[in-house]
């Protein structure tokens, strides 16, 4: 059985198998205590050894690491804080591991010393705390959508478009060094790897309805940020028919579910997290289920950040004017100090916007929107897709944005055009809230950054 399962096991005096790597031993010339963990839970299962009924050898082989089988009874522990222990009975050894080189020794390790081994650092309870609440997330992504009739849709990895307008992406080619001619590459054209299945995700809303893409999105930009990743996955739903407003309401339903979600399926893994990494973990977490967000647009959060600029001395790294790209102190200024509540901002200038965002009637600003959220910043960001085809042919135009190539995109425009908005939430930047940690590259298990590529 499980470890969790085990821990939770309402019979005693039963026999049982348990299966695990060591975390510890300890013990005394009668008894070994061993810590039995298989990754099910951030609990450990203490195993009872009496070294009378075991071979010298065999216990001196169990050292932290090493992977075991161990069948005995199970039984009430008088120690606190565990419900139950086994009493060994037979102790099978699947693999040692030599405590001169396993590096995971019962000691404080820095953050940065384990992401040099990722492959090990799974091992640990931090980390085995923040994949089981990554997964946990994942699962409840897939279930709300599924619960609302959003059908999962998959965008290709490969592609020929630039779905941002941006041009940092990765190249897919198979030309050796130095040829340049793309007709006798692979794809007889130059190819990149995703920066969003958002653009053949709006086609699947225009013939399903309701769709959502969850898959691994690539960005070629040269930055070592706490908050950027060069591999990183993305949500985005797209829904036919739905305006900026609705867009809206969907975000901010769909984020608070999976925090609930965390809450009530994650609580031993949160608890730790929150007794070692932050101490205001659960009081964020609550604060973002039990409080509707606020709304307002990008004009009014640029009055607000000058205001406490001006007036009340707050010092910001970086400029703020109608027209900035606001950074994300200036997005946790507005949750955390002002508003004390999660933000959705709307309206933003077109120019610091994507090409396929609905213009607003002021000629100045689109309908996009962003999901601020304290210690975060954006966590969502989305927008009301523009529907009329000629004013999207004269963004894209404006924007450099080849239409030539993109004639697959417009035709949604051509034929049977409709509203529909979609947005896109980072998941490392949801695992990265959830979970407290402060640094993207350890909500994931292998980071690439730059000149990073480990693993």
């Amino acid at each position: 059985m499980r470890i969790a399962e085990l821990l939770a096991h309402g019979e005693r005096n039963v026999e049982v198998t348990a299966k695990g790597w060591v975390r510890t031993k300890r013990g005394n010339k009668n008894v070994a205590f061993i810590a039995l963990n298989d990754g099910s839970t951030i609990h450990n299962i203490q195993v009872v050894a009496e070294t009378a009924a075991f071979d010298e050898t065999l216990l001196k082989n169990i050292t932290t690491g090493a992977c075991l089988k161990v069948t005995g009874l199970l039984v009430d522990s008088p120690a606190s804080g565990q419900p139950v222990e086994i009493q060994a009975r037979t102790i099978e050894i699947y693999g040692l591991a030599d405590p001169e080189s396993y590096p995971l020794q019962k000691k404080g390790h820095t953050l940065e010393f384990l992401r040099e081994i990722a492959h090990l650092r799974p091992r640990t309870n931090t980390f085995g705390a923040v994949f089981r609440i990554r997964h946990a997330m994942a699962y409840a992504i897939h279930k709300y959508f599924n619960d609302r009739g959003f059908y999962y849709w998959n965008s290709p990895l490969i592609t020929a478009s630039d779905a941002e307008g941006a041009g940092a992406m990765f190249r897919v080619t198979t030309l050796a060094p130095g040829e340049t001619d793309f007709n006798e590459d692979f794809f007889g054209r130059p190819t990149n790897l995703t920066v969003s299945g958002q653009l053949e995700g709006e086609l699947a809303a225009m013939a399903l309805g309701q769709i959502y893409t969850f898959g691994p999105t690539f960005r070629a930009e040269n930055s070592n940020t706490p908050r950027h990743l060069a591999e990183f996955w993305m949500v985005e739903p797209e829904m036919a028919f739905y305006e900026i407003e609705d867009n809206m309401n969907l975000a901010e339903d769909f984020i608070k579910y999976l925090v609930n979600y965390a809450l009530e399926h994650c609580a031993d893994d949160l608890a730790f997290l929150e007794k070692m990494y932050d101490a205001e973990l659960t009081e964020r977490l609550r604060f973002v289920t039990a409080n509707d967000f606020v709304r307002l647009t990008y004009t009014e959060g640029v009055k607000i950040l000058e205001e406490a600029r001006d007036t009340k001395g707050v010092k910001f790294e970086f400029p703020v004017f109608w027209g900035a790209d606001l950074a994300a102190e200036h997005e946790r200024y507005l949750v955390e100090q002002h508003f004390r509540r999660p933000v959705i901002m709307t309206d933003y200038p077109k120019e610091i916007k994507a090409f396929y965002m609905k213009q607003n009637e002021d000629g100045r600003t689109v309908r996009g929107m962003d999901v601020l959220f304290p210690k975060i910043g954006e966590i969502i960001g989305g927008s009301e897709r523009e529907a009329d085809y000629d004013k999207l042919v004269a963004r894209m135009d404006e924007m450099g944005v080849p239409t030539e190539t993109m004639q697959w995109y417009l035709d949604t425009r051509r034929f049977g055009s409709a509203p529909h908005s979609g947005f896109g939430l980072g998941f490392e930047r949801l695992v990265l809230f959830v979970t407290g940690m402060t640094n993207i590259r350890d909500v994931i298990p292998f980071p690439r950054t730059p000149k990073n590529a480990e693993f």
